[in-house]
């Protein structure tokens, strides 16, 4: 599990789990660029458009996996050669 120097850290369920952990320097958000990118067009395209206000917290979890699955097989990109990720590693 990889963080930003959150709080997080201090859950004992990350331990109790068998996570690796993985941090980043404080205030140096290249540590994890890839993620950032992924976590910032996640907030972009799925999340800031709609009302969730309605919504309950299994329907989020589904709809994020929805969003995970059309990123890795459909969404195209430019620096993948115009390919999904999944195309481009295939």
């Amino acid at each position: 599990m990889h963080s930003d120097r959150g709080g997080h850290y201090r859950w004992e369920r990350t331990d109790s789990a068998s996570l690796t952990r993985s941090m980043s320097r404080k205030g140096y958000s290249p540590d994890n660029a890839a993620c950032e990118g992924f976590f910032g067009r996640l907030k972009t395209e799925f999340f800031y458009p709609r009302d969730w206000s309605n919504s309950t917290l299994e329907h989020l979890m589904a709809e994020i996996d929805n969003y995970i699955k059309w990123y890795n097989l459909k969404r195209i990109k430019i620096s993948l050669g115009a390919k999904s990720p999944i195309e481009y590693r295939l």
